[in-house]
């Protein structure tokens, strides 16, 4: 985040201007399972991730991915309501309803959002070799893949596109990681 200082009649005004997309994640380096963060925390959660609230606003943009995350072999719960909260009438455009690994992508204005956006907004620590405290120093690798395809670049990048099917897996640094099978979307949904 770059902060701006302004000196104007005397008077200092601070301004801070964000990028909508940070490359760099906040969030918490622990393992999982990593529980939505409080109701409280959600709207700093998305500020962080450069998303405000848009609930009860007009959608030019209303699209969907899919996340899945594999640790060893096991599927990690993505979990509902990251980014959500329907008591406080809080919704951030980036945001989970359920434990299906569908990713909400609902905005007021046409956008990209990444991954990594998702991931502050999760307290989750995201970047090029670990998710979590998973990865780079423990004996496994952080293998990406968008639709089938492994993914070369930080996964936090990832900009998140209708119907694409994310996967993050884990696993020994000497075995190679292959890709989930597909993501069925659900009826509804096309």
């Amino acid at each position: 985040m770059a902060a701006v200082t302004v000196v104007a009649a005397g008077g200092v005004a601070v301004g801070v201007a964000q990028a909508s997309n940070p490359i760099t994640v906040s969030g918490a380096e622990t393992a999982p399972p990593w529980p939505v963060p409080a109701v409280a925390d959600r709207p700093e959660r998305a500020r962080l991730a450069g998303l405000t609230n848009v609930w009860g606003e007009d959608l030019a943009m209303h699209v969907h991915a899919h996340l899945s995350i594999t640790v060893d072999g096991e599927a990690v719960t993505l979990p509902g309501d990251i980014g959500h909260d329907s008591g406080t009438k809080f919704a951030a455009p980036l945001h989970t309803h359920d434990t299906s690994g569908i990713v909400h992508v609902e905005s007021p204005r046409r956008e990209v959002f990444a991954l990594g956006q998702l991931f502050t907004e999760w307290d989750v620590h995201l970047d090029a070799t670990s998710v979590g405290d998973l990865g780079d120093g423990d004996g496994r690798r952080l293998t990406s893949f968008v639709d089938g395809s492994r993914w070369a670049g930080d996964p936090a990048d990832i900009r998140l596109r209708d119907f694409e099917d994310v996967a993050l897996v884990v696993g020994p640094a000497d075995e190679a990681a292959t890709a989930p099978p597909a993501f069925r979307w659900p009826d509804d949904y096309r």
